[in-house]
């Protein structure tokens, strides 16, 4: 059983849901259960073009051989705050949040069920086990775990409401105009290429407070907040602003000389109610050394024009 939560508030079909969660399955295989009666919303079936809605039930029936278990991993783990009810962690740049069906090891959720074991939520799957959000593997820094279903409901209802105050850090290319600026362009999946997303009439409302921090001779260090959570969202925005985040090659960045895990972006601030609490919590980390070398590279860079 699988409680769906809208993370980026994206319309999401079955079928699609159901394949980033059965990581090992193919869109086929998924269908075919579905067509086979084998899943079933709220109790009810479906088509696989149904579109999942937020709080919808999912239960379905696999064959004991199709069941694949994550492995726990001994990787160490950069916890910055815990309780009870959940954690927050400091992700490396390079890290997966979660297995895919092409990798099963070494990412953070590997990590996290050799430290809790069966003690973190299950909603999202086997592959997701404690994942509320995640961070894209070459983007570094905090993200929320829940240790159980309760504590997961709870923050994915916070982050739904945007009760959740998330700060990125980046450096991105060229001379950012304003010292201060609100960015609201409607981002959706790029028709041209589907693995990436873009700014694109009729796509969702996406909102990202920018300030600049420090400016460079080619660069601007700025801190990014997001009042929306979609996907890929900052590395969007500035792509389509012209000032793509350094060495993000994927929304048009130059490989630059400095050799980074892709796109500069840290998650660096988290402001959020404890679980089940009035107690306000504020977490705030520093650059990581990836970070700082990029701010070695563009400083000298400046000093020598």
């Amino acid at each position: 059983m699988i409680i769906f939560t809208e993370e980026n508030n994206e319309e999401i079909r079955l079928d699609s849901y159901l394949a980033g969660v059965l990581n090992n399955f193919s869109r086929t295989k998924i269908q075919n259960l579905i067509k086979n009666k084998l899943v079933k919303i709220n109790g009810q079936e479906k088509k696989s073009s149904y579109i999942l809605k937020d709080g919808d039930r999912i239960d379905f029936e696999l064959p004991p051989d199709d069941i694949v278990k994550i492995e726990p991993q001994n990787i160490p783990l950069d916890i910055i705050w815990e309780d009870e009810n959940m954690l927050v962690v400091n992700k490396p740049a390079g890290m997966l949040t979660h297995p895919t069906s092409l990798e099963k090891e070494n990412t953070l959720v590997n990590a996290l069920l050799y430290k809790f074991g069966d003690n973190l939520s299950d909603i999202n799957g086997e592959y997701r086990r404690g994942i509320v959000h995640r961070l894209d593997r070459n983007t570094s820094g905090l993200l929320m775990v829940a240790k159980n279903n309760s504590a997961h409901e709870y923050l994915a209802r916070e982050i739904k409401e945007h009760k959740i105050t998330k700060k990125y850090r980046t450096i991105v290319n060229g001379n950012y105009e304003k010292d201060e600026d609100t960015i609201n362009l409607p981002i959706g999946r790029n028709p041209k290429h589907p693995h990436k997303m873009a700014v694109v009439e009729g796509g969702k409302d996406s909102i990202t407070l920018v300030k600049v921090i420090e400016r460079f001779k080619d660069y601007t260090y700025l801190e990014l907040t997001l009042v929306t959570g979609r996907t890929h969202q900052i590395r969007v925005h500035m792509s389509h602003l012209h000032h793509p985040v350094f060495n993000d090659t994927l929304y048009g960045a130059k490989q630059e000389k400095v050799g980074t895990e892709e796109q500069v972006l840290q998650s660096y601030f988290l402001r959020f109610t404890k679980p089940f609490s009035d107690e306000i919590i504020e977490l705030e980390i520093e650059p990581d050394e990836e970070f700082k070398k990029v701010l070695r590279y563009i400083k000298d860079r400046s000093l020598k024009k």
